[in-house]
């Protein structure tokens, strides 16, 4: 009996260590989680805080130019973008706006003069992926979810600026990266990886703010750019931007954007 109990103590004494180091780790995990907290806190801030946080819709004008394989397109294109938390959004394009894009919930419309037809899978989905990890919803939806994890990544560089770099981790074990100016607390850059569904491989999508302006007490960056892996896709460069719009009745109704255009 005698030999049993020191054999017990022995193994309680091996396992000390052991606990210990895991509770070491659960601290510094928890330490760093602090900080990115604390980092995601500044940018919120830094953007409005609760006008930000409580933002009903948002309306931007500008040209969008289009990369191909990096290199510019000839030309820009005009285009007027309405956003309407969590999950409605309108694009009218063209110097007419007889080109509307709607995506609403989980499903995508295009609207010419030869009426409306479902938006095609492809750009569908893309749209949608960037909606569901863009630094509104992680901020709004992410961050609110208790299984959600943070990761504090230090210093690093982004658009020239040296940067707060956060990483968060859903329930469903999708990420997305955070770089945050160090003076301002802007975000500079967001990206995600996602797989493709036939080939499997990864790929990456980023956006980089700069040209920040105030808006009605909103910092807000009137240069997006768009990246798909290391080449330039897209760039918006904004002419004006307002918040918080009073839209007509009908404003989200695709059969009734589509009856205008038809005139």
């Amino acid at each position: 009996m005698g030999r049993i109990l020191l054999a017990a103590l022995a193994l309680g004494l091996l396992a000390a260590p052991q606990a210990v180091q895991a509770q070491a780790v659960d601290d510094a995990a928890a330490k760093n989680a602090q900080q990115a907290r604390a980092a995601l806190d500044k940018m919120v801030a830094a953007l409005g805080g609760p006008a930000w946080l409580n933002m009903k819709n948002q309306m931007r004008h500008g040209h969008i130019a289009a990369f191909y394989q990096g290199r510019p397109d000839e030309g820009t294109t005009d285009y007027w973008e309405f956003h309407s938390w969590p999950d409605h959004d309108r694009i009218e394009l063209t110097k007419h706006r007889d080109v509307l894009e709607f995506f609403e919930g989980r499903e995508g419309w295009e609207v010419t003069y030869r009426g409306k037809k479902a938006i095609t899978q492809d750009i569908l989905d893309d749209y949608l992926r960037r909606r569901d990890h863009s630094i509104e919803t992680v901020i709004k939806v992410w961050l609110k979810d208790p299984k959600t994890i943070l990761v504090y990544e230090g210093q690093r560089m982004a658009e020239r600026h040296l940067a707060e770099q956060v990483t968060l981790i859903s329930a469903e074990n999708e990420a997305v990266t955070i770089q945050m100016d160090v003076e301002t607390h802007l975000p500079l850059r967001r990206s995600f990886e996602w797989r493709d569904p036939v080939y499997k491989d990864k790929n990456l999508d980023a956006e980089e703010y700069a040209d920040y302006h105030v808006v009605d007490g909103l910092p807000t960056p009137f240069s997006i750019t768009r990246l798909k892996g290391d080449d330039m896709y897209r760039q918006y460069f904004l002419d004006r931007v307002e918040y918080n719009r009073q839209l007509p009745d009908d404003f989200w109704n695709v059969d009734a954007a589509s009856k205008r255009i038809k005139k």
